[in-house]
């Protein structure tokens, strides 16, 4: 494959998910910092007034970013409020990246149709998460919802434009797997998705993953146009 294409290994960062430019930067801060900050020492590091800084930051706790909890008393007063980012709850993808990753590396080495194989088990695994989302679309564009959804959990940070049916995944849980071995681990993320289509009664004729496709992310082709039922 050529260098520079393909997507960026999976973050735990949620920065993607703030309300606003100006939140988003107040909570890559506080992701920074590695610890809880108060409001005065945040708006420091940033260079903004107090208030505004408060003000982003009520607005991620209320988006579930953030949580507020009150720093150790030290004397008389009312102790600060001390604010700390809140890290991604990607349905386990830490223990999911290493645990796909010994099974993905030993099916290629052992199996003789490591590919076939591997689009099985992650049809399986696809159809175990749909079920557990508790999701039941009705739809074809909410069974893509759906999948949006169950990826972004994973931590592939999918990315779909307007009514298109190409979806990018810039962020990759496997990715130094999936150099390695692409057969076996986008054969196991293509199986996924069309276990999670069949569990909601969704057609897979024509849905595909073209891996390492353009720089920043693999595409993900999900066949039908959106708006139809």
């Amino acid at each position: 494959m050529a260098a520079g294409l393909g997507p960026v290994p999976s973050s735990t960062s949620r920065v993607h998910e703030a309300p606003g430019r100006a939140a988003a930067g107040v909570l890559t801060a506080l992701e920074d910092s590695g610890e809880p900050v108060t409001v005065a020492t945040l708006a420091e590091a940033l260079g903004q007034h107090p208030n505004t800084v408060r003000e982003h930051l009520d607005a991620l706790v209320d988006a579930g970013l953030a949580e507020r909890t009150r720093a150790a008393s030290a004397g008389r007063g009312r102790p600060a409020w001390l604010y700390a980012a809140l890290p991604a709850v990607a349905a386990g993808s830490r223990e999911y990246a290493g645990l796909a990753t010994a099974l993905a590396l030993q099916l290629a080495r052992t199996s003789a149709h490591p590919g076939d194989e591997a689009a099985t088990a992650g049809r399986a695994w696809g159809a175990s998460l749909a079920t557990a989302s508790g999701r039941q679309p009705r739809t074809r564009p909410g069974v893509e919802r759906g999948v949006m959804g169950i990826l972004d959990e994973l931590g592939f940070e999918p990315e779909s434009r307007g009514r298109s049916t190409t979806v990018r995944l810039r962020r990759c849980p496997l990715l130094e797997a999936a150099r390695e071995e692409p057969e076996v681990v986008c054969s196991v993320h293509l199986g996924i998705v069309r276990g999670a289509m069949d569990t909601w009664g969704a057609d897979t004729e024509g849905v595909g993953l073209v891996p390492f496709a353009e720089p920043g992310a693999c595409l993900l082709h999900l066949g039908t146009p959106k708006g139809t039922a």
